[in-house]
């Protein structure tokens, strides 16, 4: 499938979803590309997973945000190959750089940079832990196995609705639970 169909497909996905994600974070190692570049070579021309052109410029065509956060020991090496790829001015923020927070960190410097909160950040990745470390700052995580595809799109889209409304069910419950005492409380007080 061509970069144009994947798009116009990952379009009709996003289009069935009311609320979006402010922010879609990725990795880049086995998540958008299928290597790892420190075993690349900065003279190499990289390729990105089939579905993850077309993925990325339908949010961009959505105006969906998207940033980039990577545990490479190599950022020379990524920063090239997002150069050659000309997708370089597609992230609002690019964290490319070694680290043993499982991205934790990462994602606190795109969240400084953005302004986002974590619960309107969608993050795509390949590892696990990353996965796991990163949703319990509250942005919804996506394992992917192949790399990122309109099945992980469908997915990640899917539980961020799912979390959102969650978190908004709980939200009125304690609003409910709080205010509405407060404001029989006050009416007590007056009579």
């Amino acid at each position: 499938m061509g970069d144009e169909r994947v798009k116009t497909e990952a379009m009709q996905i996003i289009g069935m979803f009311q609320v979006l994600p402010r922010l879609i974070v990725f990795d880049l190692d086995y998540t958008l590309w299928p290597f790892y570049c420190e075993c690349r070579s900065k003279r190499e021309m990289p390729s990105l997973y089939p579905h993850a052109r077309g993925v990325l410029n339908a949010f961009k065509e959505k105006g969906v945000d998207v940033a980039i956060a990577s545990r490479s020991p190599t950022a020379d090496i990524a920063k090239t190959f997002l150069d050659k790829l000309n997708i370089t001015s597609m992230f609002v923020a690019k964290e490319i750089f070694s680290s043993w927070t499982h991205k934790t960190e990462h994602f606190q410097k795109i969240h400084s940079r953005t302004g986002v909160p974590y619960s309107s950040m969608l993050f795509f990745d390949d590892e696990n832990r990353n996965i796991q470390a990163v949703s319990k700052m509250g942005v919804t995580s996506i394992l992917v196995s192949n790399g990122v595809n309109l099945g992980a799109l469908r997915q990640g889209l899917t539980e961020y609705s799912q979390n959102l409304n969650t978190s908004e069910k709980n939200k009125q419950r304690w609003l409910k639970k709080y205010v509405g005492n407060s404001s029989s409380s006050e009416k007590n007080e007056k009579e």
